[in-house]
C-alpha cells in the first residue's frame, strides 16, 4: 500500500478584475441566472469550478503529466474496475471582507460592506444581428459579482515522492491573465488577478510537521498555519499561445452606453455600477462608475470584422452571386473563428451543428468617474408640414461625458484556438488565409482608435466616438496544415 507521506499546500487569494458569474443554475424574479451563494447568502466559487477550470488549464499547457493525480476510473471487460480518488483537493473560495478576514461558518450580522452582496448587479444582454435588431431569444439578464471582490481558496497535494515541480505548475497555471473561472468569460467576466499565495510543504513521516498538520483548522478564516509560510510572487504572465491587445482610448465628447431604464431628467439614462477598491488597503465600495461592457464592443468589433475580411478576400455585394448571409454573422469564417458559433441545428455535417466558443476575450472597463457630470441632451424631430415636434419623436438622453478620461480595453486571443477552427473548417472556400482573419481584427481594433467605429448607443447621432491607440499584439506564426 502506498505511504502518501507528503503534503504541498497553498492559501490563495484572488481579486475579480472583472465581473465574476459563477452561475447557481436557478432563476428568480428578478434575473435569468442567479449567482451562486453560501449558507450567509454571499458569493463563493466552489471547489469543482476551480479544479475544473485548473485541470483543463495544465492540459491545454501540456504540463499535466501526473494525469492520473486528478483521479481516475479505468472498468474492464467484465464489469469490475479500478481506480483512485483525486490527489489534488481544492476547497470553495469564500468571500473575503473589507478587512482582508475571509468569511466563514455562519455570520451572525453582517457588516455594511458585506450587506452591498445582498443586491447585486444585474447585467442585461441582447444579441443584435446584421440588421441591427435582436435576435430571437437573444435577451437575457444575469447577476454578476462586483469586480474587486477578493476570495481565499487552499489546495492540497498529495503524494509520496518529490513532485514539487509538478505543484509549482499548478500554482503558475492559476496566475496567468489568460486564465478565467465561472460563466460570460467570453463576455467580459471571469478576470481574476492574484492577490498573494503562501505555500507549504509538509513531511508526514516527521513528527513536528504531522503535529502541524493534524492540527490545521479547516476554517480558511484561521491563519494561524500560515503564519511562517512561505510567500509567493504570482507571475501574471500570459500563455504562449495567447496575443494580448491593450485599446488605450479617449472619447472626443460624449458616449453612451445604455441602461435601458430612465430617470426623473432624462428618458435614457447610461449604464453604471459599483466596484470594490482596495487602494487605501481596506475593501471600499465605489459607486455610479463608468462601465463599457465587453459585450457591446465585442458586438461592434464582430460586425467590423466580417467586413475587412470580406474586403480582404476581394467579396464585394456587387460581386457576390450567393446568398449575402453567407458571409455574415457566424457564416463568415473570421467571425466564426474569432468569436465562435452557436451552432446550426439544421446542418448537416456533425460539426456545424454543435456550437464551438470563442476564441477572444474582451475584458469589462469599469472605472470611476471623473469630475464632468452627465450630459443632458435633448431631441426631436420636426414635422416639416407643421413645424412642431413630430408624436413620439421627442426625448431626452443622458450621455456621459468623457472627455479627458482614457479607458484601457483588455483584449486577449487563443491563436490555438483560432488556428483550429480555421483548420478544421470545412466549408473554407479557395484563397481563403489565416492571415486575413487576423489582419481583419486588427484592422477593426485600429477603426476604433482612429474613430471610425463608434461604440455604444446613439452613434448615429454623434456619441461614442473614440480616439487612441493600441499596442502590437503579436501573433506566433502558425503553420496551415
Amino acid at each position: 500500500m502506498e505511504r502518501n507521506n507528503i503534503r504541498y499546500l497553498a492559501r490563495i487569494v484572488v481579486e475579480t478584475q472583472t465581473p465574476l458569474a459563477v452561475s447557481s443554475g436557478e432563476k428568480n424574479i428578478e434575473t435569468d441566472a442567479e449567482i451562486i451563494k453560501d449558507v450567509n447568502g454571499l458569493p463563493y466559487i466552489p471547489a469543482t469550478s476551480i479544479a475544473g477550470v485548473v485541470r483543463h488549464a495544465m492540459k491545454e499547457s501540456g504540463k499535466d503529466n501526473e494525469s492520473k493525480d486528478w483521479g481516475f476510473q479505468i472498468t474492464s471487460k467484465d464489469g469490475k474496475g479500478k481506480g483512485a480518488g483525486s490527489r489534488i483537493i481544492f476547497t470553495n473560495a469564500n468571500i473575503v471582507d473589507e478587512d482582508g478576514v475571509v468569511v466563514d461558518g455562519i455570520v451572525e450580522k453582517k457588516s455594511d460592506f458585506l450587506n452591498h452582496f445582498d443586491s447585486l448587479p444585474i447585467r442585461q444582454h441582447a444579441r443584435i444581428d446584421h440588421k441591427g435588431v435582436t435576435v430571437k431569444g437573444g435577451k437575457f439578464d444575469e447577476e454578476i459579482v462586483y469586480k474587486g471582490t477578493r476570495f481565499c481558496f487552499e489546495m492540497e497535494y498529495v503524494n509520496n515522492a518529490d513532485k514539487k515541480s509538478y505543484f509549482d505548475d499548478l500554482i503558475s497555471t492559476i496566475c496567468p491573465s489568460s486564465l478565467r473561472i465561472g460563466g460570460g468569460t467570453r463576455s467580459g467576466f471571469g478576470k481574476l488577478n492574484i492577490v498573494c499565495i503562501k505555500t507549504k510543504e509538509l513531511n508526514l513521516e516527521n513528527p513536528e510537521d504531522l503535529k502541524k498538520y493534524i492540527e490545521k483548522s479547516s476554517s480558511l478564516s484561521d491563519m494561524s498555519f500560515w503564519g511562517d509560510a512561505d510567500d509567493n510572487k504570482a507571475s501574471g504572465k500570459t500563455d504562449d499561445g495567447i496575443a494580448s491587445y491593450i485599446l488605450t482610448i479617449e472619447p472626443d465628447d460624449f458616449f453612451l452606453f445604455g441602461s435601458g431604464f430612465g430617470d426623473d431628467e432624462a428618458d435614457m439614462t447610461p449604464i453604471s455600477e459599483s466596484f470594490i477598491s482596495w487602494e487605501s488597503g481596506k475593501g471600499e465600495f465605489k459607486d455610479n462608475a463608468v462601465l463599457i461592457p465587453a459585450t457591446s464592443v465585442k458586438g461592434a468589433i464582430a460586425h467590423r470584422v466580417a467586413y475587412h475580411y470580406n474586403r480582404l478576400t476581394g467579396r464585394f455585394a456587387d460581386k457576390i452571386q450567393e446568398d449575402l448571409e453567407q458571409f455574415t454573422g457566424k457564416n463568415n469564417l473570421a467571425v466564426k473563428c474569432l468569436f465562435g458559433s452557436e451552432g446550426n441545428p439544421s446542418a448537416k455535417e456533425k460539426d456545424e451543428k454543435r456550437a464551438v466558443r470563442g476564441n477572444v476575450m474582451i475584458s469589462d472597463v469599469i472605472q470611476a468617474k471623473s469630475g464632468q457630470p452627465d450630459k443632458l441632451l435633448n431631441h426631436v424631430a420636426i414635422d416639416r408640414f407643421t413645424g412642431g415636434a413630430m408624436e413620439g419623436a421627442l426625448f431626452t438622453e443622458k450621455v456621459t461625458d468623457g472627455r479627458g478620461c482614457k479607458y484601457e480595453i483588455d483584449i486577449t486571443v487563443d491563436k490555438k484556438g483560432v488556428q483550429q477552427l480555421f483548420n478544421n473548417d470545412k466549408n473554407k472556400k479557395d484563397g481563403e488565409k489565416i492571415d486575413n482573419v487576423y489582419k481583419a481584427l486588427e484592422c477593426a481594433l485600429d477603426d476604433i482608435c482612429s474613430g471610425l467605429l463608434p461604440l455604444g448607443g446613439g452613434v448615429n447621432r454623434g456619441n461614442g466616438v473614440f480616439s487612441g491607440t493600441r499596442n502590437n499584439g503579436v501573433f506566433i506564426k502558425l503553420e496551415e496544415e
